[in-house]
């Protein structure tokens, strides 16, 4: 039996179209996924989609089942759900996530795809990748019971990390984002909310994640001396001014990056499968769902891109369904 499916292609930067493809017959250890769900990442996808990938970080930036090059044509995405219509019977018919573009069937290796808990919706499972990021930087970050925690940035990777946060044990956590309308986001995530202006200070930790030079520069200001701020912001091809001055040096403050490519040194003995497999489980809290603020259908996809790009639809993880019998 001859497969085939509709992928959403990044034509060149800015534009976008949906593609046939015919699929392979899945062979041994391999499955043919159904998509139910997939995640626009609104701020990697977009970059990408307006060609902002640096030359220098073509490599690095691929996704695992990316096809084409960038800037474009490309076929890019890794917030996958779906179902699984052939393969190992231990399986089929269980629903599972992949870090796949969107594209209504394919066809990969078993163990690219990773079951998703009873305890979690599909539609909700998007959010995986993005919770993933989130653990790792924890992992990185290292936060201690009882420390002052700032989260500046509350797009969709701050407000994974916020949630996250929300369950460690007597820490003061506080959701920065310059637009008011976040703070309904950290009241359903159970942390606090501030404007950048009225954030709270003498933070032993910030985790910074709004992509501007501003929100770096306001970490550091909310730092108390010898605090660290974890960097998990993705710049693209734009160059980023760092205050180094004043009291950067005296304060003895820190500055360290943190991304999800490589699992942290700091859990040695952690797979990248038992990382995707633990942000699953975290994502039984239905408090998540604060996380996904659009949805719209795999057809509109060409026209949905832009629209997020200019900000004309306002989103943290935008949700895309697929028709039943795609």
């Amino acid at each position: 039996m001859k497969h085939t499916g509709r992928a959403f292609w990044i034509d060149s930067p800015g534009r976008g179209e949906i593609r046939d493809v015919a699929l392979p017959d899945p062979g041994e250890g391999e499955v043919l996924v159904r998509t139910l769900f997939s995640g626009v990442s609104r701020g990697t996808e977009t970059l990408v989609f307006r060609g902002g990938v640096p030359v220098s970080q073509h490599s690095a930036m691929r996704a695992p089942f990316q096809e084409g090059d960038f800037p474009g044509p490309v076929k890019y995405g890794y917030l996958n759900v779906g179902v699984v219509e052939e393969g190992p019977e231990a399986l089929t018919g269980r629903t599972v996530f992949c870090l796949y573009p969107h594209q209504t069937r394919f066809v990969v290796p078993a163990s690219a795809v990773t079951p998703v808990p009873d305890a979690v919706p599909a539609e909700r499972a998007v959010l995986a990748g993005t919770v993933e990021t989130a653990v790792n930087a924890l992992w990185d970050a290292a936060p201690l019971i009882g420390d002052r925690i700032a989260v500046v940035g509350g797009g969709m990777v701050g407000s994974s990390v916020a949630a996250l946060l929300a369950r460690f044990p007597g820490v003061r956590v506080q959701l920065v984002d310059a637009d008011p309308g976040r703070a309904g986001i950290a009241k359903a995530l159970g942390v606090g909310f501030a404007s950048p202006e009225d954030a709270l200070g003498e933070c032993d930790l910030v985790v910074h994640a709004s992509a501007t030079e501003q929100g770096l520069a306001r970490s550091l200001e909310l730092l108390t001396v010898e605090g660290t701020v974890l960097e998990l912001s993705w710049y693209g091809d734009r160059q980023v001014s760092v205050p180094l001055g004043e009291a950067f040096h005296s304060r003895r403050l820190v500055i360290r990056s943190s991304q999800v490519g490589t699992v942290s040194p700091a859990r040695p003995n952690r797979t990248y499968a038992d990382r995707l497999a633990l942000a699953l489980d975290l994502l039984a809290d239905p408090a998540l769902d604060a996380l996904v603020t659009g949805e719209s259908a795999f057809e509109d996809l060409p026209d949905v891109l832009p629209k997020l790009v200019s900000g004309e639809i306002p989103a943290l993880c935008h949700r895309v369904r697929y028709d039943e019998s795609a």
